[in-house]
């Protein structure tokens, strides 16, 4: 018996609360160059045409490259480019975000960082960032301690 294991595509969901930033990184030395935060977007487009969310100008940037979708239990990556897009050098089609993910478009086109910032009820973006990095800064603390 042949198992064709179709791929898992998230039916989009209204924001979760889960606020995306989406870093542009320097192509030496990986520093983010531009950034772009998304609060209230269920699906964030990228790519070369000028109805993306985020539009990067570079020739091996498809029009439509990929989609990143909120779902039930976070957000997904979806490569809709004919270059394809890369994570740690394999090319994937879909796949779950982790926060701090960096993904690449076309083998040799720009780098892009994904962070994933769960908002409280009622909390800004900037608070949700700032109590994010607070969290961290006590989790390098704790390491050092």
């Amino acid at each position: 018996m042949l198992l064709v294991l179709q791929p898992h595509w998230c039916s989009t969901v209204p924001a979760l609360n889960n606020v995306i930033t989406l870093s542009l990184l320097h192509p030496i030395d990986k520093t983010p160059v531009q950034s772009w935060t998304f609060e209230e977007e269920s699906v964030v487009r990228i790519g070369r045409s000028v109805d993306n969310d985020v539009v990067l100008y570079s020739a091996v940037v498809s029009r439509h490259h990929v989609e990143l979708r909120q779902c039930e239990d976070g957000w997904e990556i979806h490569n809709t480019g004919t270059n394809g897009t890369y994570l740690a050098g394999q090319r994937i089609d879909s796949k779950p975000v982790q926060d701090g993910l960096v993904i690449r478009l076309a083998r040799s086109g720009p780098n892009i960082q994904i962070n994933v910032t769960r908002q409280s009820k009622g909390m800004s973006s900037i608070h949700a960032l700032m109590a994010k990095q607070q969290a961290a800064k006590e989790a390098a603390q704790t390491k050092m301690g």
